[in-house]
């Protein structure tokens, strides 16, 4: 099963507060852990919310809104997505995490990603062959 990890923002990352050289140390050394393992498939840290934007859509209008957004612990400060075989495994993983905010309360938050099979019947085989069209391509234009 793939996982979504989501680390939430705090207010030093809002702030755009860079880690430390021990910080970004550990956490070089967890992901190489988390890739010799096959665990990761992917992960990035985000700029604080003030560079970004929202699009709101209602009633078939949308709106576009510059951050920053005000609930920090609603917000997300980096994410990984994780191949595991169960959620307690990703929850092991999660837990040899070293701390991402020192100094602050911080919060891992682990999502399983939906997979083909969790759409049932909706999913045609038309739209499951589009879907796999889709992936394949996006792995082709991300080959280096």
């Amino acid at each position: 099963m793939r996982v979504m990890v989501i680390i939430k923002a705090t207010t030093n990352s809002e702030a755009g507060t860079m880690p430390s050289e021990k910080l970004l140390t550990e956490m070089g050394n967890f992901n190489e852990q988390l890739v010799k393992a096959g665990v990761m498939l992917a992960g990035d840290g985000l700029h604080p919310s003030a560079k970004g934007k929202r699009v709101h859509l209602s009633g078939g209008k949308k709106t576009v809104v510059d951050g920053p957004f005000a609930e920090t612990k609603e917000l997300v400060a980096g994410y990984w997505i994780w191949q595991v075989k169960s959620m307690d495994e990703a929850v092991e993983w999660a837990r040899r995490c070293p701390d991402p905010m020192p100094g602050e309360e911080a919060t891992i938050e682990l999502r399983p990603v939906f997979e083909a099979a969790d759409f049932g019947p909706e999913l045609t085989p038309e739209l499951r062959a589009q879907e796999e069209r889709l992936a394949a391509e996006v792995a082709r234009q991300n080959k280096p």
